[in-house]
């Protein structure tokens, strides 16, 4: 019989021991996933239908976290981005929430996980692939 309630307890426990997330985001992790998405989205915005003819000059958006030059880039986008007023597209929900999120990722890279990146590249120019 305490068998059966042993297994009963394990058993209700288990789900909920398996579905419990082991490994918690790093602030690597963080920025690693937060570059990739902002790489596919600002590509998404240059194809898109409403989005595509004032993102057309804009340059692609490709961050290496690993690279030291790509705080360099993000100021740089940002600013491009912030000076897309003049066009319709500027003042889209997507436009904006793009110059926003960079500006985060920014903000994180910058004073939130200062200490724990580590730039192993310096190549302004694979950035620009």
């Amino acid at each position: 019989m305490a068998s059966f309630h042993l297994l009963l307890i394990v058993s209700s426990l288990l789900p909920l021991v398996l579905s419990y997330p082991f490994i918690p985001p790093t602030c690597y992790s963080k920025v690693l996933s937060m570059a990739r998405e902002l790489s596919q989205w600002a590509a998404e915005l240059k194809r898109g239908y409403e989005t595509g003819y004032c993102m057309s000059h804009m340059p692609d958006l490709y961050l290496d976290v690993h690279n030291s030059c790509v705080m360099h880039k993000m100021r740089t986008y940002i600013s491009l981005v912030e000076g897309l007023r003049q066009r319709r597209c500027a003042y889209t929900r997507e436009v904006r929430k793009l110059g926003v999120t960079l500006r985060q990722l920014f903000i994180f890279m910058s004073e939130k996980c200062h200490g724990e990146l580590a730039f192993s590249t310096h190549d302004c120019a694979a950035l620009e692939r």
